[in-house]
């Protein structure tokens, strides 16, 4: 049975969450302090973390920040207050999987839940099946120890940008739509709207590309997705840019 801590405290939304949860079939364990949350979790690491941002003790984003630090590879949804569109991108910048905005439905969330948990066990089958490595330029991609450097230096990316990588990787230089990148990498079905592969895309651009806003390898195709080029080597061939429009 997958474990799930919910970092929360409002005691009557943490109830709800708990009382939810319970009812679809989680173990949950609620925190109220997030540095007791995060203790917690580097203890007894649960399958996914629900992640309130304002918390006492340490705020959520210090939570991530620690967290991810430590290397524990576990799915964080976090709950933000909606139109706080620099908090969600925060949050995302340090390791969150995916968010949710207050107040939230909870079949919305549920789904979600089951989305990263199933995201989450599909990796895991992945990662063991593909011990290959990949270079993309200057860009060596290890897809058995789910590392990544540029030049001979580690890039930290997060459990979800390592995944977006891979997704684009596979298809080896085909387009990918971002509703194909949404229920690949996160689970999601056509139906749910989110920018969350456009933020990721941003992310992973700042740190694979010599310049993010001339991107040479994750490109924009123009009302069709993105893809990955993997025939031009930074270190060999003169930069080409990328004159399709910023998504």
């Amino acid at each position: 049975m997958p474990t799930i801590l919910v970092v929360e405290d409002n005691a009557d939304l943490a109830f709800g969450l708990r009382n939810n949860l319970e009812i679809d079939g989680y173990e949950v364990v609620v925190e109220s302090n997030g540095r007791h949350g995060l203790d917690k979790a580097r203890r007894d690491p649960p399958s996914l973390i629900i992640l309130d941002l304002m918390l006492p003790g340490i705020d959520g984003f210090r939570f991530l920040r620690e967290l991810r630090e430590c290397g524990p590879n576990i799915p964080v949804l976090i709950l933000t207050a909606r139109g706080e569109e620099a908090d969600k991108v925060r949050g995302l910048k340090l390791g969150a999987d995916d968010y949710v905005t207050k107040p939230f439905g909870v079949m919305e969330l549920l789904a979600r839940v089951e989305a990263l948990l199933r995201r989450g066990a599909a990796s895991g089958t992945a990662s063991a099946a593909l011990a290959t490595i990949e270079h993309v330029g200057d860009v060596r991609i290890d897809q058995a120890t789910r590392t990544v450097e540029r030049r001979g230096r580690p890039v930290d990316l997060t459990p979800k940008e390592f995944d977006l990588l891979i997704a684009l990787l596979q298809r080896r230089g085909a387009v990918a739509s971002r509703v194909d990148l949404m229920k690949e990498v996160w689970g999601y079905s056509s139906a749910v709207v989110s920018r969350t592969v456009d933020t990721h895309i941003a992310e992973l651009r700042r740190k694979l590309e010599a310049n993010p806003a001339v991107p040479n390898h994750i490109l924009t195709v123009r009302k069709r997705g993105y893809r990955l080029r993997t025939e031009v080597n930074n270190t060999q061939a003169p930069h080409t840019p990328d004159r399709s429009p910023p998504s």
